[in-house]
């Protein structure tokens, strides 16, 4: 059997749709329809119930589909890995990111990444924490970026970075003439914050209630970005990522001031799904990231980061 047929067929049940797997392999949405059906006519059994809206898999396409699944992921690296021999890399890699790591950031490295390997194929999606999540473990994306990452049955962690959390304020607030801030003093503050909802505002929170501190939270976002509109018009003060604020206050539009009595980090996590093989692609953009960590925090001006080698991502 034609492995493309398989690749429809998988992606079908991953888009949940015939017509985005279509366009995803560049066909008509009936010839993506006619390749299952002759699938399903080979097999002699239904894969997918059409009569339900939307379709639902018998018991034995999620058999299918979950072998079929493995079988192509194991294809799919193997071709990485013959591309690979090649002197110029050739595969792809999708990665998935919460907001705040940073465009400007992550796009230094897609282009170091590229630089080094033009040929190779890169994808950036920006997601909310909790699809980031579900686009690893769908296999819609090869790895995420997320701030407090959780071992799941489905999902493994890489230690990436920790960033150091500050406060951070309006160049006229009283406390941007502060060379540093006793946490004690922030209790009533009027703050601005992440959702309740967000584990980085559980995190603080509970950071601060262990120092007797509770801010006056007068707005709250999803999002870094729009806390950072919010402090530069002088809502209120926030603790926030001390590399998500630094191109703001070179600018002079926001002030960082260190905190005094606490120590406050946000961890950051590269995940990936446990038991998937990843083609050398992905594992040399994981390297990529690790060892860019390590230059970005050492090695001054512009000067590149070591070459990685190609590794062996655990399974």
């Amino acid at each position: 059997m034609h492995i493309k047929t398989i690749q429809v067929f998988c992606d079908v049940v991953r888009r949940r749709s015939f017509s985005k797997a279509a366009a995803d392999n560049g066909m008509s949405q009936s010839a993506a329809s006619q390749m299952v059906h002759q699938l399903e006519q080979r097999l002699g059994v239904k894969l997918i119930d059409r009569s339900k809206r939307p379709f639902v898999l018998t018991p034995e396409g999620k058999l299918y589909y979950e072998e079929s699944r493995l079988l192509l992921e194991k294809y799919l690296a193997l071709e990485d890995r013959v591309r690979g021999l090649k002197a110029a890399l050739q595969g792809r890699v999708h990665v998935v990111s919460i907001y705040s790591v940073g465009l400007h950031h992550m796009n230094r490295y897609i282009q170091q990444f590229l630089a080094r390997y033009p040929k190779a194929n890169v994808r950036l999606e920006y997601l909310h924490p909790d699809r980031v999540y579900r686009s690893v473990q769908r296999d819609t994306a090869d790895l995420g970026l997320v701030s407090y990452p959780r071992q799941l049955r489905s999902i493994r962690v890489i230690p990436w970075r920790n960033e150091p959390m500050v406060l951070v304020c309006a160049p006229e607030h009283p406390f941007a003439a502060r060379e540093s801030i006793p946490v004690e003093e922030l209790d009533g503050a009027k703050a601005v914050t992440f959702d309740r909802n967000l584990r980085i505002r559980r995190e603080l929170d509970r950071q601060l209630h262990r120092h007797g501190v509770e801010l006056d939270v007068v707005m709250e976002f999803d999002n870094i970005e729009t806390i950072k509109r919010a402090i530069e018009i002088d809502a209120g003060v926030g603790i926030l990522p001390e590399p998500t604020v630094a191109r703001e206050v070179a600018t002079g539009s926001l002030r960082a001031v260190p905190l005094q009595g606490v120590e406050l980090v946000r961890p950051i996590g590269i995940i990936v799904r446990r038991n998937r093989e990843l083609g050398p692609t992905a594992q040399l953009f994981i390297e990529l990231l690790k060892q860019g960590q390590c230059w970005e925090e050492s090695a001054p001006g512009n000067r590149a980061p070591p070459q990685p080698s190609v590794p062996t991502v655990p399974r």
